[in-house]
């Protein structure tokens, strides 16, 4: 079953600002209200016990062409953000539910989406999928699924780009559900993305952080209030408008998989935090499922 579904952005300072034993660069501090949102999180999803597979959808593993999942059971290497490589230099090593991943691979295709396994051992992992599972849980000791974004959006249009990661969500949901396994899905990216251009001597300097413009605050307010009110398909609706003026990382359409998955819950979600990351809007965002099925 689905444990959870999560919004879960991704920005490389929140792991730098933490200094997990796997990343480089070390900070002093820096970004403690969405840091101690994952806290807040990783406390609330372990109330219904531990997860068995964490599954990402990323916006930073692009593929032109379907949607691709890691088929290797363990992937190990170096990750560096190419933007912030002072930042974020993580030596990952983690494990692949390969089985869990060609059963929605198979749900996926059978639906008739353009679906395939990514079987290339050299393979180097996104810094969207490390990120967003490890302040999800840095502990690493389940395994993961990851979910390329496809172009759809792009090379076609919104119409088609929602249709493909709604299905691609309901084929997560009834591949976990046949899977007997409980997981939790993370929607790995951040809300308004337009950011600054220049970062300051010490990126870790909090004075000089803040939403890039009021207006992008705004149009973020207003997505996290359909949000906590449970409006997720007038969410849906909006989110051409919001991404357009907003530059949003919801075109990759992570956060459409997530609400496909999850059935357009009805059910308020639970805002852990919002912070700005270089001018971009955060929010670590949980739904239960169990408030929907009335086990809450």
């Amino acid at each position: 079953m689905i444990l959870a579904g999560v919004l879960a952005p991704h920005p490389p300072h929140l792991v730098y600002a933490d200094n997990p034993p796997q990343n480089e660069p070390r900070a002093e501090c820096g970004w403690e209200e969405l840091r101690w949102g994952y806290e807040r999180l990783r406390k609330s999803i372990a109330r219904r016990g531990k997860p068995d597979v964490l599954i990402v959808h990323s916006p930073h593993w692009r593929t032109a062409a379907g949607h691709h999942f890691l088929g290797v059971e363990q992937f190990k290497g170096l990750s560096v953000d190419p933007v912030f490589p002072n930042l974020f230099r993580f030596h990952y090593d983690l494990t692949v539910d390969v089985e869990l991943a060609r059963a929605i691979h198979d749900e996926a295709a059978a639906v008739g989406l353009q679906t395939k396994m990514m079987t290339n051992p050299a393979f180097r992992v996104d810094y969207g999928t490390i990120t967003a599972c490890h302040l999800a849980r840095p502990e690493w000791d389940i395994p993961i699924i990851s979910i390329s974004s496809s172009r759809a959006y792009y090379l076609f249009n919104n119409e088609v780009g929602d249709a493909q990661m709604v299905a691609l969500g309901q084929a997560t949901a009834r591949a976990v559900e046949k899977s007997g396994k409980r997981a939790v899905l993370l929607a790995s990216n951040s809300l308004s993305h337009r950011h600054f251009t220049v970062e300051p001597s010490l990126p870790e300097d909090m004075s000089k952080e803040h939403v890039y413009h009021h207006g992008q605050y705004l149009w973020d307010m207003r997505l996290l209030e359909l949000m906590r009110q449970g409006k997720t398909r007038e969410l849906v609706d909006i989110l051409p408008d919001y991404t357009e003026q907003t530059v949003a990382e919801t075109k990759e359409g992570s956060l459409t998989w997530l609400l496909g998955a999850l059935g357009f819950p009805t059910y308020p979600a639970e805002v852990h935090a919002y912070g700005s990351v270089i001018g971009t809007g955060n929010a670590i965002v949980e739904w239960d499922p169990s408030l929907q099925r009335g086990e809450a």
